[in-house]
Parts: structure tokens; sequence; C-alpha cells
């Protein structure tokens, strides 16, 4: 997909992958919504389960260009389980998180970009009715660039990781 800036693309994360996103994990943009920079083995145990073919869980490395722009990750919302998004009948429903790697591309529409791609390129399933995600209500910039990708929102709720705004984008 063309975007101001360049091309925009996604590839399925390898296993390779997983020291960079450690990496990505620890830059403070990152961490301040992510959490505490996890260890390679906290990260291997975390993420080498979505490469698994046959995972309902997604990873992806989004692309600028072909040079790396940051990471986006898809599920099943439905039977995700760990206290996740319980009441959800929706075998349809599908979940996406996702953060730009570099702090120097933040404000500039690549987020929404981003997103706004991806959940294209789910909405090209048949089978998938909506894509929900659900920031820290207090991550501005994220809201604003979910809101910017189509994204409504839908209430606060309380999620094993805190309060977030539960944000949908129709089919």
């Amino acid at each position: 997909m063309q975007i101001p800036g360049g091309r925009l693309s996604f590839r399925p994360m390898l296993a390779s992958d997983l020291p960079l996103l450690r990496e990505w994990l620890g830059r403070p943009h990152i961490a301040e919504w992510w959490g505490p920079a996890p260890s390679q083995a906290e990260v291997d145990d975390d993420y080498a389960p979505m490469l698994a073919p046959g995972s309902t869980d997604r990873a992806y490395i989004a692309l600028l260009d072909e040079a790396p722009l940051g990471y986006i990750q898809s599920y099943v919302v439905m039977g995700s389980g760990n206290g996740w998004w319980e009441e959800e009948r929706d075998p349809g429903a599908r979940g996406i998180d996702q953060f730009l790697a570099n702090a120097d591309q933040l404000n500039l529409g690549l987020g929404s970009a981003m997103v706004r791609a991806f959940v294209d390129r789910l909405f090209e399933d048949p089978a998938v009715t909506k894509v929900q995600t659900d920031p820290s209500p207090n991550n501005h910039r994220a809201i604003r660039s979910y809101r910017r990708a189509g994204f409504q929102d839908q209430a606060e709720v309380l999620t094993p990781d805190g309060p977030a705004l539960l944000m949908v984008r129709q089919r």
C-alpha cells in the first residue's frame, strides 16, 4: 500500500526477528505502554508461539519501503483466555496490538496508516466481522491514531492489564 512517505507492507514475524522485537520493547516510547523491557527469554516465551503454523495469534513486522517500521499482531478475540474478553461470543472478532519502532516516526500519521492498512487486510477474510483494540485511556496518541484508522470508542473497560478504552472498527 502506497502512503505518504513510502510503501507500506507486512511480513510474518520470524524467529530471527525476536531479538529485534526485544530491542524495540525496551525503547522508552514503547515500554511506557507495553511495560518494562523483557528479557530475551521472556520475549521468546511470549511471542514464539505466534510463529507456529496454525496459531490463531499472528505477529507481523510492518515495513515502510522494506525497512522495519513497527510491530503488529492480531488474534481471535473469542476464547483468547487469561481473563481477556470472556464475554465475547463472535467468532469473527479479531483484536490487534501494535507500535511504531522508532520514536522519530511518531506523530507523522504512520501509525494510523499502518493500522488502517492492516485492518483492511484482516477484512479481506470474509469470516472477520470486526476488529478491536484496547489502548490505555491515558495513551492519547494511540487513541487518536486508532480513531483516524476508523475505530470507534465503545467503553472504558477493565482488562487483566488494567483500565483500557475498548475501540472497534466494524466491517
